[in-house]
């Protein structure tokens, strides 16, 4: 197997964590204003936001996209460190660490905002130091025993669901009346707002699987364009499965139902297929550089925005963007200045990129 690196993979990584760093911009909020209802903007705006419940859109795929590529990278990244002379017990080290500092970092952002210590674990960085683990730890093992792992897991997180015998937490699809929420109530002794569950890290942790055997795919010595057509296939097949389980499970983000892992797994793969074709088969590689750079500090660019740092450029910048925009609605000034900020943010990763500066765990 080859271990060399596809451009495509820090593509997919860069233009998620592109995405994920333009959420704390206040670009999307903006665009979702009533004023803006009926139109284009408005609803790029709401696709940019969690559904409430029962349903599906863009930015729901995009945490999935997150877990999804952190898989596909772990093939290559062992390869690279087994040939560089690593030993096998130094990889299990650095996975336990790495593991741990993810949830340690995911934790610690939920302690900032209430200024108080709780234990919460609904977020990307939490919730990827349970799937990075579990997908590094079966990674060598045959395929399908991989895929019979992540099927166990969505199984018993349908029938905890389902079955749990607590009442007022025994009704599986209603907010905050359903297990998760139960389990929430646990850990942390409240719930988390917003209907989200921290339980959510055991049903997604397909997602890292899979991406996990995706990128064995990548790294295979099939033709390239029968590995492109194998990615279309299995993600189709999910995407339809999916669908067709909502009327049994609702597609349900909140909460991570097996039809919404199902469904958003089918769909990472094909964004993993479109990518690859796209740079690593026609060769149009030099635009995909912009995103691919956040791709190569994805950690540090989203503690930087998520601790406040994308607040702190937004107010740097305001006093000029606002005033730029004096002479007309408000609104049209906060987009302008989220734009610039976004931006920035991403400048901040070419400089770090251009120094070879790669801040990494």
């Amino acid at each position: 197997m080859k271990s060399d690196r596809l451009l495509s993979i820090d593509f997919f990584r860069g233009i998620t964590m592109f995405l994920l760093i333009g959420e704390f911009t206040h670009m999307f909020a903006s665009m979702a204003e009533p004023r803006f209802e009926g139109g284009v903007l408005y609803f790029i705006g709401t696709q940019l936001h969690h559904h409430p419940w029962n349903g599906l859109r863009f930015w729901d795929l995009v945490q999935p996209f997150f877990m999804f590529i952190v898989g596909v990278a772990i093939p290559f990244s062992s390869a690279k460190r087994l040939a560089r002379g690593d030993s096998k017990a130094n990889l299990l080290r650095h996975a336990l660490v790495r593991a741990g500092l993810l949830l340690f970092l995911g934790w610690a952002l939920y302690c900032i905002g209430p200024g108080r210590i709780t234990f919460r674990f609904q977020n990307v960085l939490a919730q990827l130091s349970v799937t990075y683990l579990v997908a590094f730890l079966i990674r060598n093992k045959k395929d399908w025993i991989q895929v019979g792992i992540t099927v166990l897991l969505l199984l018993s997180t349908e029938l905890l669901y389902r079955l749990f015998p607590v009442a007022g937490f025994d009704q599986p699809f209603t907010p905050d009346k359903n297990f998760g929420a139960w389990f929430d109530m646990l850990i942390s002794g409240e719930l988390s707002g917003g209907h989200w569950v921290s339980f959510n890290a055991v049903p997604t942790t397909a997602h890292t699987v899979w991406g996990v055997l995706v990128g064995k795919l990548l790294m295979s010595k099939r033709p390239k364009q029968n590995k492109m057509v194998i990615m279309l296939i299995w993600g189709a097949a999910l995407v339809v499965a999916g669908y067709l389980l909502d009327p049994v499970t609702p597609i349900i983000k909140r909460i991570s139902t097996t039809s919404f892992v199902i469904v958003s797994g089918g769909w990472s793969i094909i964004a993993m297929a479109v990518s690859y074709y796209v740079i690593d088969i026609k060769g149009f590689r030099n635009w995909s550089l912009f995103f691919a750079i956040v791709g190569m500090n994805p950690l540090f660019i989203y503690l930087f925005a998520h601790v406040g740092g994308s607040d702190l450029v937004y107010n740097v910048f305001k006093p000029f963007t606002y005033f730029m925009f004096s002479w007309t609605d408000e609104i049209y000034g906060r987009i302008f200045t989220s734009a610039v900020t976004w931006m920035f943010l991403w400048y901040i990763c070419y400089w770090l990129y251009k120094r070879n500066i790669f801040i990494r765990i």
